[in-house]
């Protein structure tokens, strides 16, 4: 039977409500899906784990993705264990670490945002009495994981001993925190907007303070739905592709803001959503990236980081790192991108962390303008 719509395949795509889903908002309001030849149907999930349990029983195709549960999933360290690809990242930047107000106010005591390390060793400071915090994560294999327990242990706090890491779904978070179940959590924006807007908390450190322009959220796809569906997944990418350099264009931003900011998406009032988007105002979210300084790209060296610090505080299989690089199709995502007229990186991987200004990465048919990349603790993580 013909498809009514002229799509000539189609895919099931999951998503939460955050700010950084915002490639796959533009591209479905613009049309470049179905401009691409294909019919997406976005399922808008309540939690991560949600995500995961309907990519693992073959409900979804793909998901805009933590990279962290995507690596977990395909490593078999969650029930139903099962082959995902990651042809494409999403973002970068976008998290903020916020804590209770009487918590904030101490740390940011002289109204200024400190660095990250110093923000870390005055909550050190707080927590010499014994206290000990409860902080959320949006889910247990996440980037707001690895980024606060980095942070944390950076600052001379234990993350295992020191703090109680828990669960929440982020659009959860503000009430929670308001409501004094947590003392503070990592999240995505608006998340920590909202909650500021709330006289809940604030923002303390910001995830591209952690590490600079570190991936986010990518693209996860079914490996056997990939094997079986080439050409849709290559449509997909390209219309992900095309969606990207909008999203960073900040003359759209408010725009763009009114429409992640509508019922069917984020639901929060706009300034709250553009504030995170580029040329935004920050303050207690951080600026997201979504196309610019090859963000889109997904690197083998994430992928490679992701599991060394994954396996920093758990037991996984010797072979991760190997099969985490294997996850990461970059061949996949320069078909897609040649065909749009991007560049593509001459290289799957780089040296993280390495870069403290400025630089100019090898691609073709030109070089890539960069940002600096460095962990808060000046760490190098070379591949």
């Amino acid at each position: 039977m013909s498809d009514p719509s002229g799509a000539r395949g189609r895919m099931r795509l999951g998503l939460l409500r955050l700010t950084d889903a915002a490639p796959v908002a533009l591209a479905t309001a613009r049309g470049l899906f179905a401009e691409e030849g294909v019919a997406v149907a976005l399922s808008v999930e309540p939690s991560w784990a949600n995500v995961a349990d309907k990519l693992a029983y073959g409900l979804l195709d793909g998901a805009v993705m933590l990279p962290p549960l995507a690596l977990a999933m395909e490593l078999g360290l969650r029930p139903a264990a099962t082959g995902l690809l990651v042809p494409m990242s999403l973002s970068l930047n976008g998290n903020s670490v916020v804590l209770a107000e009487a918590l904030a106010a101490a740390v940011l005591r002289d109204g200024a945002r400190p660095s990250a390390l110093e923000a870390g060793r005055r909550l050190r400071g707080l927590l010499e009495d014994g206290r000990r915090p409860r902080l959320a994560v949006v889910q247990g294999w996440s980037t707001h994981d690895l980024l606060l327990r980095y942070w944390l242990a950076a600052s001379g706090i234990d993350p295992e001993g020191a703090v109680d890491i828990t669960v929440v779904p982020p659009a959860e978070m503000p009430q929670a925190l308001a409501a004094g179940r947590i003392d503070g959590f990592c999240a995505g924006a608006p998340w920590g907007a909202v909650a500021a807007r709330m006289g809940a908390g604030r923002a303390v450190v910001l995830s591209s303070g952690i590490w600079r322009n570190h991936p986010e959220k990518c693209l996860a796809v079914r490996a056997d739905w990939a094997e079986r569906h080439p050409d849709i997944l290559q449509s997909v990418l390209r219309a992900l592709l095309r969606a990207g350099p909008a999203c960073d264009d900040p003359a759209g931003a408010a725009d763009l803001a009114a429409l992640l900011a509508g019922p069917g998406w984020v639901g929060v009032p706009a300034d709250l959503v553009a504030a995170s988007l580029p040329g935004g105002a920050g303050g207690d979210v951080d600026r997201s990236t979504f196309a610019a300084h090859a963000a889109a790209f997904p690197w083998r060296s994430h992928a490679r980081w992701f599991t060394t610090q994954m396996a920093r505080w758990h037991s996984l299989p010797a072979d991760a790192a190997e099969r985490a690089e294997r996850a990461y199709r970059p061949d996949l995502y320069a078909q897609a991108a040649r065909a749009v007229g991007q560049p593509v990186p001459l290289a799957g991987r780089k040296p993280e962390g390495a870069h403290g200004a400025s630089w100019s990465l090898a691609a073709e048919p030109a070089p890539i303008p960069m940002e600096p990349d460095g962990f808060c603790d000046g760490t190098r993580f070379g591949f």
